[in-house]
């Protein structure tokens, strides 16, 4: 019976490319058809199904910086296949920030740079990085191919001779065998075929239905031995029903994508490690499967719809970003600050940009082009507002450049005299100048700062030595009053003027005094006016004597600022005084009748002598402060 039942078998073998279940014809073709597509990926290489362990991140929103630490992370704690498509995203995140900052820098360049022969150059060390990492990753992603190939090549062929084998189990059987001697070829055929390894995915559902095929086969050639074949099919189909329990159990699972991923799993269990089952229960229980899988599916399309919800929201997200930084480029700004304020508006959108999520892949493309043209505009405004002031602080430069080559030709002078006030009118003409280039403003501060420092320090210790001289000056002058106090005129005029001249010539031998303690010659100079006061000189010469005594003064303390108010206060005077004799010969004019003996006449004429004689006295005063 068993070569009868061979015979009848032999009719099948054109059927081996036909699945026993049916499955293409009575699942729903795209849930079936993506668990079968992804399976057959898997199953050449299972390195790739530790991908979806690995979560795929938001990398666009992601700096430069995190992705080259995100990819060196994944390329050094995971196998090359699992991380294929992180590994792509990351480059073309990265590369879509790195063009952006390259286009940046180049603008920058252009408008900084006059020079046509000019070559644009920019060095970033992350992009260094990046590319040793990424080539690590292609190395790895190489090598692993390469041997893939190697296996899947060996691996097919082992699993096509164990489909000859079971073939030749069903179709010439040993004689000698019992059913239970094939169902241990049988046993020994599956196991070595769960341990074959990966095929080529283009190969998968030929193989496997081949596979099945000659299984199903097999179970029909034992037909006789019924209770040895019910069991098998019994203990295949408390398998299945499990799997049917999972799935329930799946569909109302929180995690769509995870749920999705494990009955992936369930319909490659079901598929690969698990029999069939009597042929009247296999539709039912396939479809009650089928089912659950269209739940399932169903889902995890509306999980997916979602998601390009919120893909769709992201991208009106972004557009209204590109519009903000179009309006912020449009807008006149005409100084420094102002522009410092944009580019801080600017940084806040494009991290919101960044930050604002995926868009739908079939505009992705035409966003990051909106979004680089937007920002390039900005950018082309910026630089011409900028270049237009490159040219003001060029100038500047030259100017602060003459100021330095100044200082720097007058810091060793021994003249302080004549070199201090012009030392402190270039650093008041320096902070009149504006900004000059970043790249020299440092270098010829510093410049201006030591030649200035270098003056200013040699005066300083200069003048520290000139006021210890001062205050031993200032010491002898007390001194010198304390004596004077004591000195009496003798009554003879010629004996008496030639003593207080003697003191006026012994005061100013003494020397200077430091400037907060000047207060002694007020002094002195009470004394003297005291002692001219005891004396018969005229006014004229008494006031012409303590004149040039204040004067030499001045001179001795080079107080240039007193001579000065000095010389504008006997201006003053002599303008004063000669608008009063005006008036007073005016007043005469309007007199014509009165007798010259009038002593109304009389007086106003001897005011118009007395005011000329003070006239005199101003102008003398005024020759003196001349000659010094």
């Amino acid at each position: 019976m068993l070569e009868e039942k061979n015979d009848n078998l032999h009719e099948a073998d054109g059927q081996e490319n036909q699945t026993s279940e049916n499955f293409v014809e009575t699942q729903p073709k795209n849930a079936q058809d993506e668990i079968d597509n992804s399976n057959a990926e898997e199953s050449e290489d299972d390195t790739v199904k530790d991908k979806h362990d690995i979560p795929l991140l938001d990398y666009e929103s992601m700096t430069m910086e995190d992705l080259v630490s995100e990819l060196e992370k994944l390329v050094n704690n995971h196998k090359v296949m699992a991380i294929k498509d992180h590994a792509e995203e990351i480059r073309k995140a990265f590369m879509n920030h790195y063009h952006h900052l390259i286009d940046e820098k180049r603008d920058e360049f252009n408008a900084e740079n006059t020079d046509e022969n000019a070559e644009f150059e920019y060095h970033f060390p992350l992009k260094n990085k990046f590319d040793s990492v990424y080539e690590e990753y292609k190395h790895k992603r190489n090598e692993h191919y390469n041997q893939l190939q190697k296996n899947l090549k060996s691996n097919f062929q082992k699993r096509n001779d164990l489909i000859e084998e079971l073939r030749t189990l069903v179709d010439h059987p040993d004689e000698s065998d019992s059913i239970a001697d094939m169902f241990k070829k049988l046993n020994d055929i599956r196991e070595q075929w769960k341990s074959a390894g990966a095929i080529p995915r283009d190969k998968y559902n030929i193989v496997w239905n081949n596979y099945h095929f000659h299984i199903e086969r097999f179970y029909d050639l034992i037909h006789l031995d019924k209770e040895a074949r019910d069991s098998d099919f019994k203990n295949n189909l408390e398998q299945k029903q499990a799997i049917i329990e999972r799935a329930k159990e799946l569909v109302n699972e929180e995690d769509v994508m995870k749920a999705f991923r494990e009955l992936q799993l369930l319909h490659r269990v079901w598929k690969e490690e698990i029999g069939p089952v009597a042929r009247e229960e296999r539709e039912a229980i396939w479809n009650e499967f089928s089912d659950l899988t269209k739940q399932m599916h169903d889902k995890r399309e509306a999980f997916f719809s979602k998601a390009k919800e919120r893909e769709h929201d992201n991208l009106a997200n972004k557009n209204t970003i590109i519009r903000a930084i179009e309006a912020l480029g449009n807008e006149s700004i005409s100084s420094h600050n102002g522009w410092q304020a944009q580019i801080k508006k600017m940084e806040e959108l494009r991290q919101q940009f960044f930050k604002a999520g995926r868009v739908p892949a079939e505009v992705n493309e035409a966003t990051w082009d909106a979004f680089k043209s937007a920002v390039r505009a900005f950018n082309a405004n910026k630089n011409s507002f900028y270049k237009d002031i490159k040219h003001e602080q060029q100038e500047n430069l030259n100017k602060k450049l003459a100021l330095v080559e100044k200082a720097e030709s007058l810091k060793d002078s021994e003249d302080f005299n004549a070199v201090t006030p012009v030392m402190k009118q270039i650093q008041d003409e320096w902070k009149k100048i504006g900004h000059v280039p970043r790249k020299y403003s440092d270098k010829i501060w510093a410049d201006f700062k030591n030649a200035c420092n270098h003056y200013f320090d040699r005066l300083h210790k200069v003048r520290n030595q000139e006021n210890k001289v001062e205050i031993e000056a200032f010491d002898k002058k007390k001194d010198y009053l304390e004596n004077l106090k004591s000195f009496e005129l003798t009554g003879d005029h010629k004996t008496d003027l030639d003593a207080i001249k003697a003191h006026i010539e012994a005061w100013k031998a003494i020397g200077r005094v430091p400037f907060n303690r000047r207060h002694i010659e007020g002094k002195f100079n009470k004394i003297l006016d005291a002692l001219f006061e005891k004396l018969s000189l005229s006014k004229k010469d008494t006031e012409l004597m303590k004149f040039d005594a204040k004067l030499e003064q001045m001179v001795e303390n080079e107080d240039g600022r007193a001579l000065e108010k000095e010389q504008y206060f006997i201006r003053k005077k002599i303008d004063e005084v000669q608008n009063e004799i005006f008036q007073l010969e005016n007043n005469i004019q309007f007199i014509t009748s009165a007798k010259k003996d009038n002593p109304f006449l009389k007086e106003v004429q001897k005011n118009i002598e007395r005011h000329k004689d003070e006239l005199k006295l101003w102008k003398e005063k005024l020759s003196k402060l001349r000659e010094i």
